[in-house]
């Protein structure tokens, strides 16, 4: 098993928003703002507002899920976040909610 690093969330937050920002020029119905980073058991990533993800479908949802941790496994903070150069981007949709992001890499640990 790979040893744990460990990755400040301030920094991650914002490298998402910069991958947010750049993948939403590609897909203009994605017009939102990151403001909080959800960290969970599978899948790390941020909310998608309710009126945005009731007009998009689940194919536009994923390429834009795709083009941000595409985007994040290309920038300079990758190795730091122990994010692949080839990672998929995940969506989680339960009750209402969207979240969008990537798998979570098991050997990270944040910090804030």
């Amino acid at each position: 098993m790979a040893q744990a690093k460990v990755v400040s969330l301030a920094k991650f937050t914002t490298a998402v928003q910069s991958a947010v920002k750049a993948a939403a020029a590609k897909h203009p119905k994605f017009k939102l703002e990151v403001n909080a980073v959800a960290l969970g058991y599978l899948i790390q990533g941020f909310p998608v507002p309710e009126p945005i993800a009731a007009t998009v479908s689940l194919t536009e949802t994923r390429a834009f899920a795709d083009d941000v941790a595409a985007h994040l496994g290309g920038g300079a903070e990758a190795a730091a976040f122990s994010i692949g150069s080839t990672v998929q981007g995940s969506v989680f949709s339960h009750g209402g909610h969207l979240i969008l992001g990537f798998p979570v890499p098991p050997e990270v640990l944040f910090e804030r």
